[in-house]
């Protein structure tokens, strides 16, 4: 008997732990993301995320009903980690820093959200509904600082993309400074700030 073999047939003999219906629908929105974050929606296949999954394409179809539905729970999943690391309602000293937090947890996730759904028609609704709540939250608390009148609107409009491409920027240079990166990016927010002072 071969090597190979011989750890084909212990690897026959173990018993498979099968995984309860939650754990397994994890499992498989974690293989989507990765697998969607390294291709995108269009090119990533079903069979794609059943190999990243090690399951069979049958498996997926029995947590969801299409490829849409799959990268809408992705998609749902990312946003419901950012709002339980960030909050919803504040920009202040903390949200950077949380920011932070959750694009490292979920990195795959975070690029999903706003670099590659936002290029998705059939995803966009998603992306603007969050962009206009984060410009309305970000005007807000600007409105503190920055007098009413066309620069408060512009900062407010700048800002949230602002800072999101700022993480993500941070994402792909390997995550340096990991200590400092927050007062990095607030650095650069607060002279956008500053840029739409009087």
């Amino acid at each position: 008997m071969s090597t190979s073999e011989a750890g084909e047939e212990a690897a026959a003999a173990q018993p498979v732990r099968r995984l309860r219906r939650a754990e397994r629908r994890e499992q498989i929105l974690d293989a989507a993301t990765r697998a969607f974050a390294r291709a995108g929606y269009a090119a990533t296949g079903l069979d794609d995320i059943a190999a990243e999954a090690a399951l069979t394409r049958a498996m997926l179809y029995r947590h969801f009903e299409s490829k849409a539905d799959l990268y809408r729970a992705v998609l749902d999943r990312a946003c419901l980690r950012l709002a339980e690391t960030t909050g919803a309602d504040d920009f202040d000293d903390a949200a950077i820093p949380a920011l932070l937090r959750a694009a490292s947890a979920d990195p795959d996730g975070f690029r999903l959200l706003f670099r590659y759904a936002a290029r998705e028609p059939d995803f966009r609704e998603l992306i603007d509904s969050i962009t206009a709540a984060s410009r309305e939250v970000g005007r807000r608390n600007l409105a503190r600082v920055i007098p009413e009148g066309p620069w408060l609107d512009w900062a407010a409009n700048l800002i949230p993309g602002f800072t999101l491409e700022a993480v993500i920027a941070w994402l792909d240079a390997g995550r340096p400074d990991p200590e400092h990166a927050a007062e990095r990016i607030a650095a650069a927010v607060h002279g956008v700030m500053a840029a739409a002072q009087p």
